[in-house]
């Protein structure tokens, strides 16, 4: 079993940056691919990135290609997404999720694990 734990969310203004983290706990952390996912009030949850355990191959919705970074940190089992340019329409709760196969999946289906959610808000 895995619990993950998300942070860095909060208020910002639209061009800002913020740094989510995910911090893992227990089975191995390169057992997993990871993902990040978002939803906003009223909407489904959409694929944000991931990143494939294997070889750190990262994927992007085209919604965040070129302003979003997802990364990992082995040695603390943690993973990151920096977001950069913040838009009023980037405004969900983030959630960091695992996929025990080597998918880099955008479906969230494929994710067995999910952390509780991270709010960010950007204003306008």
């Amino acid at each position: 079993q895995v619990q993950l734990v998300e942070s860095g969310g909060g208020l910002v203004q639209t061009g800002d940056s913020l740094r989510l983290t995910c911090a893992v706990f227990g089975r191995t952390f390169n057992d997993y691919s990871w993902g990040w996912f978002r939803q906003a009030p009223g909407k489904e949850r959409e694929f944000v990135a991931a990143i494939r355990r294997s070889d750190d191959t990262t994927f992007y919705s085209d919604f965040v290609q070129g302003r979003f970074t997802i990364s990992r940190n082995i040695a603390k089992t943690t993973v990151f997404l920096q977001m950069n340019s913040l838009k009023p329409e980037d405004t969900a709760v983030y959630y960091c999720a695992a996929d025990l196969f080597d998918h880099g999946s955008s479906d969230y289906r494929d994710y067995e694990h999910w952390g509780q959610g991270t709010q960010v808000t950007v204003s306008s």
